[in-house]
């Protein structure tokens, strides 16, 4: 057996997985996020660390015999996360996540101080990266950014803590504005424009290696041998890609999660920072990828759920589907930038609004404003990929949002193109980080990494394009006409 670890925003989810390819048990406990003031977003890493622990247990009571038989262990989690550690790896401050904007004038500095940033690092410094926060607390809490003697990355804090050891991989690792993406090795330059050099960053190994292994106390603490070995793994992206056998250049895949990702593989660094479009490291060696990254996804819809008072995300969607063509038409446009955006407008200051609403408006229309509002701005990142010279085939569709036909037919009409639902698909960066671990043990690519079983297809319903791409035209003007709004 193999476990999976995907530290996410909002929940720590573990899998087990079995050599023959089946999920055998899961278990995950959810989080809570800190906003103290308007754009920030922070976490405790202790809060992690007892999640997982908790997660652990339910794991143990669920499942003892296979949990018995796990040899290695992979990790996934939430990218770009500032954990900051002193010199006796305690934690100086929370955790300052990826969706945390607070730092929109530190990627100004950073990039008028380094003007080749973007080349070196692949993408345009945006405050959900790693850097910018340590620029910001370097300029606001200067006592902290004195005692900083590491800084990892959130899943990797759960690996120091797993086994003492500071170690990242190259897929998070390019998430953070210091690593050189090209060469897959940390960039002094980079460092240096932020104050740091390679002694404030972990070692690094690809994501299928052997990182550490887990210390004789976590190993007695959770009925393991000292001798389970623990994997690079990878970020929460490129381990859901690893889950669902997107390892070859040209595949692809559409996550729904708390943000919303268009993922393809490549076999070469190809950066295109003009277009925000992500370019990182894949998990797996000698692999690269490309990315259009929304801040607020399915986190949307949990936001309208709790909005409109209707008890569940499931509840909610299934009113929604009682929406004639007529209804469809006439519900607000949804602009999802609860947390501002990044492909393509890297805009921190973005906000969310509904447009259009009467007195006929209700939790129904809200809730489809919301999941057309997000395939919109996909749709945005789509056209951004191909402006970057990447087209994409048939998506897979990994997520939480993957439960909903209703949302992966929507995106198959907005997108115009095939989206695929697979077995295991909701697992996302756990089974990833699952098969990570296999890799790790010696499991060969081919067999570990096959794509999961075929589940549901939803192709382009052309009768509906029309007025897609009309509501959608007026999901763009409305952007650009109230951008400036929102920049003071």
């Amino acid at each position: 057996m193999y476990l999976g670890i995907d530290l996410g925003t909002s929940e720590v989810k573990l899998v087990l997985l079995a050599t023959s390819g089946s999920i055998v048990a899961q278990a995950g406990v959810k989080l809570g996020i800190s906003r103290p003031h308007p754009g920030w977003s922070e976490q405790a890493p202790a809060d992690w660390w007892a999640a997982t622990q908790a997660a652990v247990v339910q794991l143990r009571q669920q499942a003892p015999q296979a949990w018995a038989a796990v040899r290695a262990i992979g990790l996934s989690g939430q990218m770009h996360g500032a954990v900051l550690l002193d010199a006796h790896g305690e934690v100086l401050r929370p955790a300052i996540l990826w969706n945390d904007v607070r730092s929109a004038q530190q990627c100004e500095s950073l990039t008028r101080a380094l003007p080749t940033l973007p080349q070196i690092a692949g993408n345009l410094a945006m405050p959900g990266f790693t850097a910018p926060k340590l620029a910001w607390v370097r300029e606001h809490e200067p006592a902290v950014f004195e005692r900083v003697a590491k800084v990892l990355l959130p899943k990797d804090y759960l690996r120091f803590r797993m086994t003492g050891a500071y170690v990242s991989e190259m897929s998070d690792a390019a998430g953070t504005l210091w690593l050189d993406v090209a060469q897959r090795a940390w960039s002094e330059e980079l460092l240096a424009v932020t104050g740091l050099d390679r002694s404030h960053m972990p070692e690094l190994v690809e994501g299928s290696a052997v990182s550490a292994r887990l210390s004789p106390e976590v190993a007695w603490a959770w009925g393991l041998p000292p001798s389970t070995i623990v994997a690079g793994g990878g970020g929460d992206n490129a381990a859901s890609a690893v889950g669902i056998g997107a390892v070859n250049p040209g595949d692809g895949f559409l996550s729904l999660g708390t943000s919303g990702v268009l993922f393809v593989v490549n076999d070469r660094f190809r950066p295109n920072p003009a277009s925000a479009v992500h370019a990182f490291c894949h998990a797996l060696p000698g692999r690269w990828h490309q990315m259009a990254v929304m801040l607020s996804a399915a986190s949307c819809l949990q936001w309208v759920t709790q909005l409109t008072g209707a008890g569940s995300e499931a509840a909610l969607l299934a009113r929604t589907e009682t929406l004639t063509d007529a209804e469809r038409q006439a519900a607000p446009i949804f602009l999802p930038y609860l947390s501002g955006e990044r492909t393509p407008h890297n805009d921190a200051k973005a906000r969310g609004m509904f447009f259009g609403m009467n007195h006929d408006t209700d939790a129904r229309a809200l809730a489809h404003a919301v999941l057309e509002g997000v395939a919109f701005g996909l749709r945005d990142g789509l056209d951004a990929l191909r402006a970057a010279g990447t087209d994409v085939g048939p998506l897979a569709l990994v997520g939480g949002g993957a439960r909903s036909a209703l949302w992966a037919q929507l995106l198959a009409d907005v997108l115009g193109v095939e989206v695929r639902t697979l077995d295991g698909g909701e697992a996302g960066g756990a089974l990833g980080a699952a098969r990570l671990a296999w890799l790790a043990d010696g499991g060969d690519e081919r067999e570990v990494c096959r794509p999961p079983a075929l589940r549901e297809r939803f192709l382009l319903d052309p009768a509906r394009a029309p007025a897609l791409f009309a509501r959608h035209q007026r999901f763009r003007g409305l952007y650009a006409a109230t951008r400036e709004l929102f920049a003071n």
